[in-house]
């Protein structure tokens, strides 16, 4: 059997169609690529009538596989996605119960935690990390806030401090199941590119994008049908902020940098693509294309909506908020030999899903102790099942707001965004709106209209839910574990570790 996956994961609509089963254990290449700050409604085919960016690679993707329209991050923001993406455990269940990690400070995945690199790899998979990081590292030398001492300073319109040439990480990516690193820690220390586990160069910030492209294809054009199989995960740092296109890029799209940075967004991930196919092993390969949250509100997206480009399409808020536009994603997944063309799943999944997804495809069994909150979608992508294989999803936000979803309904422990979105907690209650939010999302996609007055009942089974999961330490089946920190379910907002004049642009 061949042994190629991409995965590159974005979005459409509608039931699980898809491909003839194939016996496990599996091993395709995997290759999972994770933009950053891409919203929703950036993919055209996701958005046709509001969207306005031209994304043909994105929908040349979602043409060729399956679109998963009802995907989640499981947060808002970067470092809590990534660490559920890559664990398959909820983010909130660590040290982390709110906002972002900042500086070369203490990794948030503990080093005897089982990762998908480190699953894979056990399954004879080489395994690659090319792109931002943002999970935590330190680096010697760095002071105890985290940053380097003496650290090189770029300006870009924003300052980006980095690491000097020579700094050496002992606990890097290198350390949590990659054979290989090439990349920066977080956007706002990009100019300092690592290598496994040093520094060793400094770039313009605008030149990352097209150099980890360049650093990926390099790697997929080694790939044959007959090498050890690859999870090459590519974390881009686009259309984060600082939005920086290239040259090539810059008035492409008529709606400004942003949309400028996405359509190189889109460039890349048909680059990716095309190496795939270049190198023969498409029908081998799995490619998962997505997104880490939603679109940031500095891209700006009032300026955005004002010439008729709605990033979050028909969903409410942002990056950094409760509500779908803060955490529902484009998610698109190509293979070939096993997904038909074209299809499509409205069942609800969640980044976390991909350790048992790969545990599933490897015909292995995920240890109790690991991803506590992952289902395997490898059922819906095979065509085997048209029924909900996640019995709920666990939303978060940036100020470390809950939220459940089962089925239809939503229930949000909060009475604002519970991010940057208005109103914000302290806006809300002095408006005096309910402490909690409760939508029926079957016919209230946009989150306008709070029943939970209407619906005691719904708000009680939901928060027993969200309670039992707390308490179990896991929402997929399993025996208990623990958390890692006592979890607070209705978290004051002056508990967030985000400063009161820390803006968007700083996540």
């Amino acid at each position: 059997m061949k042994r190629t996956i991409s995965i590159i994961a974005a979005i459409t609509s509608l039931s699980c169609l898809g491909a003839l089963a194939s016996p496990s254990p599996l091993k395709p290449n995997i290759i999972y690529i994770l933009a950053d700050d891409l919203g929703y409604g950036d993919v055209q085919c996701l958005n046709p009538q509001r969207g306005k960016i031209k994304t043909p690679h994105l929908d040349k993707l979602a043409s060729q596989g399956m679109t998963f329209t009802d995907a989640h991050s499981n947060s808002s923001v970067c470092t809590p996605t990534r660490y559920g993406l890559l664990t398959g455990r909820y983010a909130w269940r660590t040290r982390l119960q709110s906002n972002v990690l900042d500086g070369y400070v203490e990794p948030l995945i503990a080093a005897d935690r089982l990762t998908v690199p480190s699953l894979l790899k056990q399954n004879g998979y080489q395994t690659a990390c090319i792109g931002k990081w943002h999970l935590g590292f330190t680096i010697d030398g760095a002071d105890k806030s985290g940053h380097a001492v003496g650290s090189s300073v770029v300006s870009n319109e924003k300052q980006l401090m980095g690491a000097p040439l020579g700094a050496i990480t002992h606990d890097g990516p290198t350390t949590r199941g990659f054979d290989e690193f090439f990349g920066f820690h977080h956007a706002r220390m990009m100019r300092s590119v690592f290598e496994n586990d040093r520094v060793t160069q400094l770039v313009d910030p605008i030149e990352m994008l097209p150099l980890l492209i360049k650093h990926s294809t390099d790697r997929i054009a080694k790939q044959t049908t007959s090498s050890p199989p690859l999870f090459l995960y590519l974390p881009l740092n686009s259309p984060h902020d600082p939005i920086l296109p290239s040259k090539e890029w810059k008035g492409k799209s008529g709606l400004g940098d942003y949309g400028d940075f996405v359509m190189e967004t889109d460039w890349a991930v048909g680059q990716v693509l095309a190496a795939v196919d270049q190198a023969g092993i498409a029908n081998d390969t799995l490619i998962i294309m997505t997104s880490d949250n939603g679109c940031s509100p500095v891209a700006p997206t009032s300026q955005l909506e004002a010439q008729g480009h709605f990033a979050s399409a028909q969903f409410r808020g942002y990056k950094s908020d409760i509500w779908d536009g803060g955490h529902r994603v484009p998610f698109f997944v190509r293979w070939p030999s096993k997904i038909k063309p074209g299809s499509q799943c409205s069942q609800t999944i969640c980044h976390t899903d991909l350790i048992a997804t790969c545990a599933e495809l490897l015909g292995s069994k995920l240890p109790a102790n690991a991803g506590e909150d992952s289902v395997s979608i490898l059922p819906h992508l095979l065509g085997k099942t048209k029924s909900q294989t996640r019995p709920a999803i666990v939303h978060h936000s940036v100020n470390g707001r809950f939220a459940i979803r089962q089925d239809q309904w939503k229930l949000e422990l909060c009475a604002g965004s519970g991010g940057w979105g208005k109103p914000n907690e302290n806006s809300a209650r002095s408006q005096n709106l309910p402490p909690v939010q409760l939508y029926d999302l079957s016919t209230d996609i946009a989150e306008n209209n709070n029943v939970q007055a209407e619906h005691p009942e719904i708000v009680t089974r939901l928060r027993s839910l969200l309670e039992q999961y707390v308490s179990d330490g896991r929402s997929a089946p399993g025996p208990k574990q623990s958390n890692d920190v006592p979890i607070n379910l209705t978290q004051d907002e002056k508990a967030s570790n985000k400063k009161p004049n820390q803006k968007p642009n700083k996540k």
